[in-house]
């Protein structure tokens, strides 16, 4: 029989393994909810990005200017990577889906809206070397790239695009750029594949001072007045999707780069 003193002494041994048994040593999900937060700073980033573009996505983080500082490295490997194609993929399927289900009449008034930059066009080779969104926007650099009219095709985008004009669909394109750039957004959108829109809308000289959502409500009340049915609306922003006369379905592509009003 072991005395009273060896008694003790294993209890206090045990007292002390308990004591240093971290939570990271245990494999219970309840104890990972104790696991200190000062973990490494990449990881911290990776996470809070992510949670930080979830939120840009579902416009719960409001009017911001430029991408968070420590999240650079994110979004440009999101961007360059197969994550953003992907997520862009992913909407034109559930895009293509919606749009098979729409009983096309024939008349030509199943209308469908596709909005341009980072929508029908992928603005890569503008990003690269102005920071993937980690600069305030500057509209003259940006104009100069615009009249080059090399923007590649956003692939999903383009299938999709292919797809409802052969589905029936009547395709307008609705961008805030305005009329200047008329010719160079035709050719960069006919080189890109885009071809047989019914109509080619940009900001007219009276629409230069409205944010985008009432810019865009406006014409799409216009064809709503004109007698079409705007079974869809695809845009990267929410401002391309809100506001009134808005389509039967819309639908938001990703884009972490940059928030538009």
């Amino acid at each position: 029989m072991a005395s009273p003193q060896n008694h003790r002494t294993l209890s206090l041994l045990l007292l002390i393994s308990l004591l240093s048994f971290t939570p990271s040593q245990s494999l219970s999900p309840e104890n990972h909810l104790l696991l200190p937060s000062n973990r490494k700073l990449g990881k911290d980033d990776q996470l809070f990005c992510e949670s930080w573009r979830f939120s840009v996505e579902t416009n719960d983080a409001g009017i911001w200017s430029t991408i968070p500082s420590r999240c650079f490295d994110f979004v440009k490997n999101y961007i360059t990577g197969d994550h953003y194609l992907l997520d862009s993929k992913i909407v034109a399927e559930d895009e293509l889906e919606f749009a098979k289900s729409v009983n096309v009449s024939g008349d030509g008034k199943d209308a469908w809206v596709f909005d341009v930059d980072e929508t029908l066009l992928f603005n890569i080779p503008y990003y690269e070397t102005h920071g993937y969104g980690s600069e305030i926007f500057n509209e003259e650099s940006f104009d100069e790239y615009m009249l080059l009219g090399k923007s590649p095709p956003l692939s999903a985008s383009l299938s999709l695009y292919q797809e409802l004009q052969r589905l029936g669909f009547t395709i307008f394109i609705l961008t805030g750029r305005s009329e200047p750039f008329r010719n160079a957004t035709e050719a960069n959108l006919r080189l890109a594949g885009y071809n047989n829109w019914e109509r080619l809308i940009l900001r007219g000289p009276s629409d230069k001072s409205k944010l985008a959502v009432e810019y865009k409500s406006e014409k799409r009340k216009e064809l709503v007045d004109e007698g079409y049915r705007i079974r869809g609306n695809s845009g990267d922003q929410w401002s391309d999707l809100l506001g009134y006369a808005i389509a039967q379905r819309s639908f938001k592509l990703p884009n972490p780069m940059y928030y538009i009003a």
